[in-house]
């Protein structure tokens, strides 16, 4: 425990001195030493003293208190870390009912610790770590290092870290009648640390699951979107449908359970979703939207199915047009950003993108690149390759996606166009006083040529010079002078568009 220790921040350390120093008994509380037991570095320190929050306030030199929960946060401005720029410090406290499902009515400050954790909903998450007043620690035990710490853990935290176990504190239905969202939070857990639900907390979630739509769909989205950033994604929503959860979150997903797809497909429409999520949550760079939309890609299936006599299989047409309604329904429902629901609803519109890359054009990429937008283009191939991955194709890149990706390079990359001339055919016209012809656009592919030679010609003053050099030119000259320089201009895209396709081993 003595090298966890020193994972504390020196800040962290400062602001627990600064209570004990002053008489105050001083623990890390919840998260963090579940994290430092675990040798994760924690996100949030919070703080439980005997303190009440006057006394708090008094300690330090710049708080804030804006709740009616007794917790005080102390700013740090100094602190370069942002993550450490408030240490929140709460009075040790139990609470009365909670009519809401949501919050406690009311809190009562105690002289206890023990009280304290008894109201916290995870054995893991109920244990405290207490320093000593390390002022009043002599220098002859400073030097031995024999600097102790009190680990309090009256629930057995340790050991259900130890076996990798979500237990509720005391009486899980007692626990979820409180706060209903810490049901969802055992599942956020679970997925995050890989630790599994004890099977009396299991029960406590199943026989209140119905109290989650008492929670506000904000804190609902924020622990959904940290079952979604966790590895175990797919794992998470599986656990939510086992626990009844899911039916209250996000019960379209629910609809593909049992939903047998075409012959393309190994998989219902429900593991095929949860098959795409577990690809994207494997990529640990993958962001929100992208594994939102391998979840909900395909949500618009079990509406969209009909039984084809011609083919013999099932057929889905329009379930990506009605999976993007779907989404952004269920995303705003849940109160998602509306940068995050657009997004989400783009990549679902749009995962079925291409079908046959003999039949593709270059123009319906450029049609996909301008409907998601360059940014994220190569999103939506993620989503496209996760949906690949979730049908149970192999994990190696194919030659149809490898094709997909050559030709949305091509489709983005910027041609050798006239259009990047400081002039053009009109301003040509008036300087050489001539009218519309084959003459304007020797004359343009002649500037072309020499501009991407020497990209410093390519000012007003230099090409109007040029022009009229060049208008002198009798026909036949201007017009041998004007295809050479388009051959060149063709030879040189063509180079560029063969070395593309040789990046990504396609023809």
């Amino acid at each position: 425990m003595k090298d966890k220790i020193k994972e504390i921040p020196t800040i962290v350390m400062e602001t627990l001195t600064t209570l004990t120093s002053a008489g105050f008994e001083a623990y890390l509380v919840g998260g963090c030493v579940r994290d430092l037991l675990l040798g994760i570095k924690p996100k949030d320190w919070d703080i439980t003293t005997n303190a009440n929050p006057e006394e708090i306030q008094r300690l330090y030199k710049k708080t804030v208190y804006e709740n009616k929960y007794g917790t005080v946060g102390v700013i740090n401005e100094s602190v370069k870390d942002i993550t450490l720029r408030e240490v929140q410090i709460t009075p040790y406290r139990t609470e009365t009912t909670y009519s809401d499902k949501r919050r406690p009515d009311n809190v009562v400050f105690t002289m206890d610790i023990k009280d304290d954790l008894k109201r916290r909903d995870f054995t893991i998450n109920a244990m405290a770590l207490s320093l000593p007043n390390v002022p009043n620690v002599s220098d002859n035990e400073k030097s031995k290092g024999q600097i102790g710490y009190i680990l309090l853990d009256i629930f057995n935290g340790q050991k259900d870290l130890a076996q990798k176990i979500i237990h509720a504190v005391g009486n899980p239905k007692d626990r979820f009648n409180e706060d209903a969202l810490r049901m969802l939070r055992a599942v956020r857990l679970a997925s995050e640390l890989g630790f599994k639900v004890s099977h009396e907390t299991e029960n406590g979630i199943k026989e209140n699951a119905k109290h989650i739509k008492e929670i506000a769909p904000e804190r609902i989205k924020d622990e959904l979107a940290k079952i979604i950033m966790s590895f175990r994604a797919g794992e998470g929503i599986r656990m939510m449908q086992y626990y009844g959860l899911l039916e209250y979150i996000m019960p379209e997903l629910e609809e593909g359970i049992g939903i047998e797809q075409n012959k393309a497909h190994k998989f219902t429409v429900w593991d095929h979703n949860i098959k795409a999520l577990e690809h994207a949550a494997s990529k640990e760079d993958w962001p929100l939207g992208i594994r939102l939309a391998a979840l909900l890609h395909d949500v618009g299936k079990p509406n969209s199915r009909r039984w084809s006599e011609e083919k013999g299989d099932w057929t889905f047409y329009g379930h990506d047009v009605i999976g993007a309604k779907m989404a952004t329904k269920m995303l705003a429902r849940l109160k998602f950003s509306k940068d995050t629901i657009d997004l989400v609803a783009k990549f679902v519109r749009h995962h079925l993108f291409f079908s046959d890359t003999e039949k593709i054009t270059l123009s319906a990429v450029r049609r996909t690149v301008r409907n998601v937008g360059k940014n994220h283009v190569w999103d939506l191939m993620k989503v496209r390759f996760a949906d690949r991955i979730g049908m149970g194709r192999p994990k190696e890149t194919p030659y149809r996606l490898r094709k997909y990706e050559a030709m949305i390079e091509e489709a983005m990359r910027s041609p050798l166009s006239v259009t990047a001339l400081k002039i053009d055919g009109q301003e040509i016209m008036k300087l050489i006083k001539i009218n519309p012809g084959p003459k304007i656009g020797y004359i343009l592919h002649i500037l072309l040529d020499e501009v991407l030679d020497d990209p410093e010609k390519n000012t007003t003053e230099y090409l109007q010079k040029r022009t009229i050099e060049l208008g002198a030119l009798v026909d036949k000259e201007l017009e041998k002078i004007g295809k050479a320089a388009k051959e060149r201009k063709d030879e040189e895209e063509a180079k560029e568009i063969k070395t593309i396709r040789q990046r990504w081993w396609v023809k």
